[in-house]
């Protein structure tokens, strides 16, 4: 028996593309610490943000810095330099267009001092709360730490890196690439231009690549044996009057491998004015449970008079003989968290979402770290009245979290998978590595309230349904308190992921990319499509994406594409549908697609990026915006039984002379 080429060749295809598909489930690298560095009686911690010296690496040869030994001195001795502020992207620093779409690596150094006494009988941690896309770093020319996966953190122990009471050099190497099995996913390829070949970064996600050292540098103390890791979980009962807070905590160190040195941990819990309401000494598990009377819920924003109240943990570590190894606090906010098929509730009470997507996004500093826009957007989301958004399309900034655990603002916490196709091992291992650290990281938050596993991923492809079973059930062992969602774009019926979800819910953009234009084409498909996604499914539905790019100041009369106009019909014509959906019971939020305008790649599609921001990126409001406003409000009024505010209409006229009497329930 013989075969032809071609039957050869058909052979080997089938068997490539068969072992392509074949997906599974392994085990992951799990994180260790990670705590949020605090200073306390036994840690010191210091920043090591502010200007640092850049270089850009030749696109044609970025491991030439690693081949050279550029880490091994100064990098001005190798290179000329450039100052480059830290934390902030890199791309729009500089009027270099070069910089701005630079693709591959590109090299920070910068000296410090170390103080002599951090020598003595303690150790040093280097954390970077956020380096994207991947990092290497040195300290004094030695390896220190690798790390993969932008908008989350990392750290090592560096204690024997440092010269201490002298002075230190610390080297990162950032690479920005990202290909097939990255997450997120992107192409790299190399096109012909009038000089030759230049390299091309490719994604088909719709926001830009900003790359850098995104978030602050700390260096930071503690001592031989620290508490290393600290998991809280909450509960309330007797008609929410008496909170339980379990805990559990790590201990990484000399004392805590000796079987002869029995640890243990005092643990107090203090109210927003400092008087203890609780308190208990576990024992050597360093696993127990603290109870508080009388106790304040975390609620969300305009569900309670006093939204987002936090109680502070005080934890120290005790060695035999009362001798104190340590001491940590972190905020902690008590409240319950349940779903049905119907209902998502805090505190046993319904919830209904009112927010955003959004992006960590602003001119010039990019994706950087910013305190000061960071508490600008929180004034205007408590302003317009949302208490919820999703962090799309990646983790946010750790102070973001601390931010919408203190103001009471729900977040869908969504890990960096968009688009995600093509699937596969080595892009499973490393979705499922992004969730690992996302949920280490913010598991302690009472704000996070679902985990968002990828944003619309390609879940109608052949081996979908696998892929996400793996990666919902891999989420759920991490932590099985929340329930798990993603932001699906395909149509119901092709979706092969809704049914390893807790709470389905979908992006469509009527009236904009479907159907573009036609406000009479938006109400009765929004209705359609989230049923077909309850029928489907039988569990609760959410709209995670809706709305129309706005040129600020555009006004056209009738609406008409690009207006503020339309916007704000478009938002008008969901309302309603919104409104037909909430009676359905099982219909259980509304998130606007975008909160500000943000960056994207260049295309002609995009007028200097993605104007679907109800703000513009200046954070100024839309005339949408008011409308917002009014909608979100009203609903709070309706739902949660809050206050609005004296501004939320324009006074207009006396109508108090007239036959119809108006008050506030006319909202």
């Amino acid at each position: 028996m013989s075969f032809s080429l071609s039957s050869l060749f058909l052979v080997c295809y089938i068997l490539k593309f068969t072992l392509a598909l074949i997906i599974l489930n392994k085990e992951i690298e799990t994180s260790r610490g990670m705590l949020y560095p605090r200073e306390s009686e036994t840690r010191e911690v210091r920043t090591l943000d502010g200007i640092w010296n850049f270089v850009r690496s030749d696109e044609t040869n970025p491991t030439q810095g690693i081949r050279d030994g550029w880490f091994k001195d100064d990098l001005s001795k190798s290179m000329p330099t450039i100052p480059m502020p830290v934390p902030a992207s890199y791309n729009d620093i500089t009027t270099e267009q070069t910089l701005r779409d630079h693709v591959g690596t590109v090299w920070y150094d910068r000296k410090f001092f170390v103080p002599r006494s951090w020598g003595q009988d303690q150790r040093v941690w280097l954390r970077f709360g956020s380096v994207h896309y991947e990092a290497f770093v040195w300290i004094n020319g030695r390896s220190a730490v690798k790390h993969e996966m932008g908008h989350l953190p990392f750290e090592t122990e560096v204690t024997h890196l440092l010269n201490y009471g002298a002075e230190n050099r610390i080297t990162v190497m950032c690479d920005n690439a990202l290909i097939q099995t990255t997450v997120p996913q992107g192409k790299i390829s190399e096109v012909a231009n009038d000089d030759g070949v230049t390299i091309i970064q490719s994604y088909t996600f719709d926001f830009f690549n900003y790359a850098g050292i995104h978030r602050s540098v700390h260096l930071y103390t503690t001592p031989k044996t620290f508490i290393e890791e600290v998991e809280v979980k909450t509960n309330l009962s007797q008609n929410n009057s008496v909170g339980t807070v379990d805990y559990s905590i790590t201990v990484n160190g000399t004392a805590a491998n000796e079987a002869e040195n029995t640890l243990f941990a005092r643990l107090q819990i203090y109210n927003r004015e400092g008087v203890q309401v609780a308190n208990v000494t576990s024992d050597s598990k360093l696993v127990g449970s603290l109870q508080v009377d009388n106790v304040k819920p975390w609620w969300p924003y305009l569900m309670h008079s006093d939204p987002g109240y936090l109680y502070e943990l005080e934890i120290r570590l005790y060695a035999a003989k009362e001798q104190l190894l340590d001491v940590y606090r972190l905020k902690v906010g008590i409240r319950t968290l349940s779903w049905t098929n119907t209902t998502f509730l805090i505190n046993g009470k319904p919830i209904y979402f009112r927010g955003f997507g959004r992006h960590e996004d602003a001119d010039v500093r990019g994706r950087g770290l910013d305190n000061a826009l960071m508490a600008r957007d929180f004034n205007l989301l408590k302003w317009i009245g949302a208490n919820a958004y999703r962090t799309s399309h990646y983790p946010y900034s750790e102070e973001s979290m601390q931010f919408a655990d203190q103001h009471g603002i729900m977040i869908i916490d969504e890990c960096p998978s968009v688009d995600t196709e093509n699937f596969n091992q080595v892009l499973l291992d490393r979705h499922k590595s992004s969730l690992e650290q996302l949920v280490h990281r913010d598991r302690n938050h009472p704000s996070v309230v679902m985990w968002s596993i990828a944003n619309e991923p390609r879940t109608g492809q052949v081996n979908a349904d696998t892929y996400f079973q793996f990666v919902a059930n891999y989420t759920r062992s991490l932590d099985s308190t929340r329930p798990i969602t993603a932001a699906i774009a395909v149509p119901s019926n092709d979706d092969k992921a809704g049914r390893h979800l807790d709470i389905i819910s979908f992006n469509r953009y009527n009236a904009w990319y479907s159907n573009t234009g036609r406000l009479d084409m938006v109400t009765q498909r929004v209705i359609s499509e989230a049923t077909g996604w309850n029928k489907k499914y039988d569990k609760p539905v959410l709209m995670s994406e809706y709305g129309a790019d706005t040129l600020e100041g555009l006004h056209l009369q009738p609406a008409f594409v690009w207006s503020e106009e339309f916007q704000t019909e478009v938002f008008s014509r969901h309302f309603k549908a919104f409104d037909a959906l909430r009676r359905q019971k099982w219909f259980i939020g509304e998130f606007v697609w975008n909160f500000a305008d943000f960056k994207t790649a260049q295309t002609y599609t995009r007028v200097g990026g993605n104007k679907k921001g109800v703000f513009t990126r200046a954070r100024q409001p839309k005339a949408a915006a008011h409308l917002l406003r009014q909608r979100y409000f009203a609903l709070g009024r309706e739902v949660d039984q809050c206050n609005v505010p004296n501004d939320l209409f324009t006074y207009i006229v006396d109508v108090g002379a007239s036959n119809v009497n108006h008050d506030s329930a006319d909202l």
